[in-house]
């Protein structure tokens, strides 16, 4: 009787275990098939100077973008020094990630994405259309297409340590361009600490430089496009950098890296210097008494008023050979309903190019709960104003982008902090390259 009753049991179970084993089959079948069917996004983006800004955006961002249409989506970081050289092999190749985001205005490779009109069409239902800074960041007056699709910025104000500056009776730190130069000079007198503006080739040194030319009110171009940057103002403001240098420089800053106004900064070993909120966010989180002590101002006055170009101007670029275009523009589409973010995981660096996204940033920015004081951010409050385009009075246009990229301005001033050249031969060698770079974006 027991060995007969287990015999039914071994059976029942064995029958049990086989029909469980063809649905486990069969689901393990079209699981695999899901998977196999299942999209993939991959995204290649500059690495943010905050951290935590890039683990949001792949590990909450990304992947919930991705469980919600049912795509897998990679998300590679690059160096910012890095990511032209990404963007130009995957370009020769014609393979690569479908999503490209890029720190600046990616214009030179406007023949090998997409027209991202129709993103700012889809987006501006809800948000609006996109504004002066934005749509002259990303759109080509002679191809009439918009070669990338921004959403956000990172101005460039003046960063100073306020117990330096107080020490040559200056607690407000440099307002225009001549206090910048004798407190400067005062400063490294009295306590050894040099002016710490970015001068060797680098992303800070382009920007730093480009908004000195702007505030000397030098223009590389005219607003017809015409090459301008041989002129009085030029030779002036190479002139007033080559004093500011032997009035109040370091050799050091001939032979820092990227980021190296940041670290000088950081270590205070400079008094001031240009850069994104980065560098104080980095501050705070490093040493609070240390980021206590760092004030900001707007840009400096100079005969072209208040102006800076962006540290950064965040630029998406869809490939034209992406494998999955559509949903690259998706994620665009989707990514500005989390502007509020985004200004939030970058620690207020990133501002929103639609405002409407974050209508309370200047209540932000007049109490920030991490800043000491709280109303330290509130020099920001007027950028949109007093930033200007890469390629200004302009567009960000493959001349001017390429002039950026390959760092004409930084070396056109290199040349006479060096000896190299006098303020006339530099600007008169940089004509020459601006020029040749001006006849190459006329072919693309």
């Amino acid at each position: 009787m027991g060995s007969g009753s287990g015999r039914k049991i071994i059976r029942r179970d064995f029958i049990k275990g086989a029909a469980g084993a063809a649905a486990l089959g069969a689901s393990f079948f079209f699981s695999s098939l899901a998977r196999a069917k299942q999209r993939t996004l991959r995204i290649a983006k500059w690495a943010h100077f905050v951290p935590e800004f890039d683990r949001w955006f792949e590990g909450e961002l990304a992947k919930d973008w991705g469980r919600q249409h049912d795509t897998r989506v990679v998300v590679d970081n690059v160096p910012v020094e890095k990511i032209n050289a990404l963007a130009a092999a995957e370009v020769a190749a014609r393979k690569g990630h479908d999503l490209f985001m890029f720190p600046w205005p990616p214009a030179v490779y406007q023949q090998h994405v997409i027209d991202h009109a129709e993103l700012y069409e889809k987006v501006a239902f809800k948000y609006g259309n996109v504004d002066r800074f934005g749509h002259r960041s990303t759109f080509d007056p002679k191809s009439k297409k918009y070669f990338a699709f921004c959403d956000s910025w990172i101005p460039a104000p003046v960063h100073f340590f306020q117990d330096y500056w107080a020490e040559v009776n200056m607690p407000l730190g440099p307002v225009h361009y001549y206090s910048l130069r004798s407190g400067g000079q005062r400063i490294r007198d009295k306590l050894r600490i040099p002016c710490g503006l970015a001068l060797a080739p680098s992303l800070e040194s382009n920007v730093t430089l480009h908004t000195l030319l702007y505030g000397f009110n030098s223009r590389i171009w005219d607003a017809d496009g015409k090459v301008t940057i041989y002129n009085a103002r030029t030779v002036e403001a190479l002139k007033y950098v080559q004093a500011l240098y032997e009035d109040a420089g370091n050799p050091e800053q001939l032979t820092w890296g990227s980021s190296g106004n940041v670290s000088a900064m950081l270590a205070r070993k400079t008094s001031c210097t240009f850069n994104g909120i980065s560098l104080v966010r980095a501050a705070e989180k490093r040493d609070p008494e240390v980021a206590k002590k760092i004030m900001l101002q707007p840009p400096l006055l100079g005969s072209g008023g208040v102006v800076a170009v962006p540290h950064v101007t965040n630029c998406f670029a869809v490939w034209s050979f992406a494998q999955n275009q559509e949903a690259a523009k998706q994620f665009l589409a989707d990514l500005i309903s989390h502007s509020k973010a985004i200004y939030e995981k970058s620690k207020g660096c990133n501002f929103p190019i639609f405002q409407k996204t974050l209508p309370d940033l200047g209540v932000r920015l007049a109490n920030d709960p991490e800043a000491d004081p709280p109303w330290k951010y509130q020099a920001l409050k007027d950028a949109l104003y007093w930033t200007r385009n890469l390629g200004h009075p302009g567009y960000a246009t493959p001349a001017a982008m390429e002039v950026f990229n390959t760092f004409v301005i930084p070396r056109m001033f290199m040349s006479v902090l060096k000896g190299k050249l006098s303020p006339g031969d530099a600007a008169r060698a940089a004509e020459a390259e601006v020029k040749r770079a001006t006849e190459k974006g006329r072919q693309v």
